[in-house]
């Protein structure tokens, strides 16, 4: 059974850390991207970070970009996302997803591309 278990959110103050973790389970690990995508309340899903866990090739959002990290440790086949200087925007729901690695490429934001996602963990930035 494949599974995908995000754990770490929380409220935290803005400004503030959190680290992510997303859990695989039931499939190749290394023949999947992992990415991150989120959710705020009335909006869509957006792609955050994605790590291709063959090569190590990442993507990260502009609106991420030098403040949140993704890592992989694929002896655990566990993904990561470093969330530092948090603000209030980055509040929302923040799903793990696994693609196929044969389609990394630009689609890696595309939420449509992947096969199986996680329950997703909430994450509440407090201003």
């Amino acid at each position: 059974e494949v599974q995908l278990v995000e754990s770490g959110g929380g409220l935290v103050q803005a400004g503030g850390s959190l680290r992510l973790s997303c859990a695989a389970s039931g499939f190749t690990f290394d023949d999947y991207a992992i990415g991150w995508f989120r959710q705020a309340p009335g909006g869509g899903r957006e792609g955050v970070s994605c790590i291709n866990t063959s090569h190590g090739n990442t993507y990260t959002a502009d609106s991420v970009k030098g403040r949140f990290t993704i890592s992989s440790d694929n002896a655990k086949n566990t993904v990561y996302l470093q969330m530092n200087s948090l603000k209030p925007e980055d509040t929302a729901v923040y799903y793990c997803a696994a693609m196929r690695l044969t389609k990394w490429g630009p689609v890696v934001v595309d939420p449509g591309e992947y096969d199986y996602w996680g329950q997703g963990t909430q994450v509440t930035v407090s201003s």
